[in-house]
């Protein structure tokens, strides 16, 4: 039952990459080196994954380092409600070579991570 439920939420998650994300990012998740970081095969996706959260529920500014390569460069607010978060989440963390372990980011997850002040 839940994976049924965690490939409904990677379809929806695809569509939201794809209108929010793929300009940045690219079709293959691979970003652009030294402006967009990778999502594809990403460290940080594992290593922190409430930063990862954050970074799609409020954007993000100053360095991170991914895959072992320093990025420094701001995302906006996509806007998106948490649903929306914890679906593109969900399609990040099962594509392009990542690998969630069948773990699902939920709402109540994406609810939890709160905006710095």
């Amino acid at each position: 039952m839940q994976k049924d439920e965690l490939a409904e939420s990677i379809a929806r998650g695809k569509t939201i990459y794809n209108d929010y994300c793929v300009s940045c990012h690219l079709d293959n998740g691979e970003g652009i080196e030294g402006s967009f970081p990778p999502l594809a095969k990403a460290d940080f996706l594992t290593k922190f994954p409430e930063q990862s959260i954050y970074a799609v529920k409020f954007g993000m500014e100053g360095k991170i380092v991914v895959n072992g390569k320093e990025y420094d460069n701001m995302m906006p607010n996509p806007g998106l409600e948490p649903a929306q978060v914890a679906d593109v989440m969900n399609y990040i963390r099962n594509s392009w070579g990542n690998n969630s372990g069948k773990k699902m980011v939920t709402v109540k997850m994406v609810e939890a991570v709160k905006e710095k002040k």
